[in-house]
């Protein structure tokens, strides 16, 4: 009994997560891009969040009526945290763990067969990322460059990764989402880059 864990990342187009007076989705939002939030959230899986994305969330889906802000709700959701009330976390059908995110989530993924999809959460994905248990990585592209607006970088200072690109899919006209399996870089393989020129 396997799974996979899924990597769910939103950015501007220079790698940042969030920008200091920007709105959601930097403002780009549109039906296509809608739908594949419907379609990427209604498959069965559990959703893996840290606490500060874990509490944001949990606003998010009290305040606004995006149209999978519900199955969100529904969803089984597991969030890494050692402050957060176990019995009373403060969203539904979720469950505290209060112990070492990358241990877990390699006994998880060999303990059951439910996909698991982390959003957001930057310090607990580059973790995850770092420790080589992330299987696929979806990035979604937004058309905006935030500058010096731009903070919760996820790949800054993190990492090196080979990625083999497995989907491309562009929403709205103006979104891109590309689809990666990561692979921790070890080395440059011998014989790529620029040629050299021979000696005459």
């Amino acid at each position: 009994m396997t799974t996979t864990l899924t990597v769910d990342y939103f950015m501007s187009l220079d790698g940042y997560g969030s920008a200091e007076g920007w709105p959601g989705y930097w403002g780009k939002e549109g039906p296509q891009l809608r739908q594949d939030r419907v379609d990427t959230f209604e498959r069965d899986q559990v959703l893996v969040l840290g606490a500060t994305t874990f509490r944001e969330f949990a606003k998010f889906v009290k305040l606004f009526d995006e149209p999978y802000y519900d199955r969100l709700n529904e969803m089984p959701k597991l969030v890494f945290s050692s402050t957060l009330d176990p019995k009373d976390p403060g969203w539904e059908n979720s469950t505290v763990l209060a112990e070492d995110a990358v241990a877990a989530i390699r006994r998880l993924k060999e303990t059951t067969d439910v996909p698991l999809r982390s959003h957001g959460s930057i310090s607990l994905n580059r973790a995850l990322l770092a420790a080589g248990v992330v299987d696929r990585l979806e990035v979604m592209v937004f058309p905006a460059i935030t500058g010096k607006a731009g903070y919760a970088a996820l790949f800054q200072d993190g990492a090196e990764f080979d990625l083999d690109l497995v989907d491309t899919t562009v929403l709205d006209g103006r979104t891109l989402k590309l689809v990666y399996e990561p692979t921790l870089h070890t080395a440059v393989p011998e014989d790529v880059g620029p040629t050299r020129r021979t000696a005459e």
